[in-house]
């Protein structure tokens, strides 16, 4: 019976091992000299390189460098801007919108990028202005509009603290792009102006009682304002917004006696996505890029008689959403553009003597949806590139150290 018993034991081994934990797994019987099965622990999976804690460098190509300023996995970043909001650190912060309805401001230290987060709407911001209307307060203020119609203010404390409140709703309206300054020239003070969807334009001025703004509906437009730049403008006449639209406009929009008008520079096809004026521009004289959904992008320069020309200079993939202009070149005299879009690729165009030519200097791991320009290393000659989208990061772009920088001796790079 106990030979039975143990041939039976010997020939269920292998199948009850296999319901057995490291602590279950039985001993031999007596009289087998086998091995235990070995017991291997699982590898433990290193966490993910922290921003806020050490400089994390991306891929790059076209002998750039990328680095890491903040991911939020599958949170989508939607607009991002170059802004001077804490005064303690002379490095200007990157500000970004995201889908969860928050505003971030990122603030760096050699290389680390912290985030000072507020605004909790719930929707997509969208929309950025950082500027002083609100003569009640010290200072330049943080305005973001919402998917909800919210309108939010922030504003800034020392060192790095911010609050926020909401000054405004406009029902059943998304608020997508907001421009602000002293507008109207016919009007006293500053005014915020906000584009919305379905397509509408609202004035916006801070109240005389409690912290509400009031709101003035100032018509309905055709189509969605996606983007605003504030062109040179002379100082008699009232500020010049360039805009561009899902009705595939750019348009001068100006607000005189609390009236809009719109002046068409250009019409496209297909939806207009973004715009970027090239510095150094003059009243007299300036060039402003705009992208296309179909990939299609467009330089227009204004002469000193106020006319405009419009080129076609590059055409790329489906869903372009992002354009940054900028000096990108070690020769100052290239004019470059940089454009993103849903093709994942950051590309650079750039004006020699031979003509426009293109380079990809990214891929990022999802679709592209906003690209700024901005002066964020010291170390070179030229601008930096902040790109963001989909893929809930936010990647700094930058020429590496002493680039345009002739004669500068440069540290070696250790890898």
């Amino acid at each position: 019976m106990l030979l039975l018993l143990r041939a039976s034991f010997a020939r269920l081994t292998p199948w009850v091992l296999l319901g057995c934990t490291a602590a279950q797994v039985p001993a031999p019987p007596p009289g087998d000299d086998r091995a235990p099965p070995a017991v291997v622990a699982p590898t433990p999976t290193p966490p993910a390189p922290d921003p806020a804690k050490q400089e994390v460098a991306l891929p790059a190509l076209a002998g750039w460098n990328a680095t890491l300023v903040l991911d939020q996995g599958p949170i989508g970043i939607w607009t991002l801007a170059e802004v001077k909001a804490f005064s303690d650190y002379a490095c200007p912060e990157i500000a970004a919108l995201d889908d969860l309805g928050r505003l971030h401001l990122l603030w760096s230290y050699s290389g680390k990028w912290t985030p000072v987060t507020t605004v909790n709407d719930g929707k997509w911001l969208g929309g950025f202005v950082h500027a002083d209307l609100d003569p009640r307060l010290d200072g330049p203020e943080i305005y973001t509009g919402s998917q909800n119609g919210n309108v939010w203010q922030v504003t800034t404390h020392r060192p790095v603290f911010c609050s926020s409140r909401r000054i405004a709703q406009i029902p059943g309206r998304e608020v997508h792009t907001l421009v602000g300054g002293d507008l109207d020239p016919k009007s006293p003070g500053s005014e915020l102006v906000a584009f919305t969807n379905p397509g509408g334009v609202w004035l916006l001025r801070p109240g005389t009682v409690g912290e509400t703004w009031t709101v003035m509906p100032l018509g309905d437009i055709a189509g969605r304002i996606r983007d605003a730049v504030a062109l040179p403008t002379a100082a008699t006449a009232p500020l010049e917004i360039g805009t561009v639209g899902r009705h595939g406009k750019f348009e001068i929009f100006t607000l005189e006696g609390s009236v809009p008008h719109w002046r068409a520079v250009h019409t496209a096809p297909m939806g207009m996505g973004r715009l970027a004026l090239r510095p150094g521009a003059t009243v007299d004289g300036m060039v402003v890029y705009t992208v296309a959904d179909d990939g299609c992008v467009w330089r227009h320069e204004r002469d000193a008689a106020h006319a405009w020309r419009t080129a076609l200079i590059y055409v790329g993939d489906q869903g372009m959403r992002g354009c940054a202009a900028g000096r990108f070149d070690a020769d100052p005299d290239v004019e470059t553009v940089a454009v993103y879009g849903y093709c994942k690729r950051v590309e650079l165009l750039s004006k020699r003597d031979d003509g426009w030519h293109a380079e990809t200097l990214f891929v990022d791991r999802d679709r592209g949806h906003w690209l700024t320009r901005g002066e964020f290393d010291g170390r070179n000659a030229t601008d930096e590139l902040v790109a963001t989208g989909y893929s809930g990061r936010i990647v700094l772009l930058s020429r590496p150290p002493g680039f345009g920088l002739p004669g500068v001796r440069t540290a070696p790079v250790v890898r």
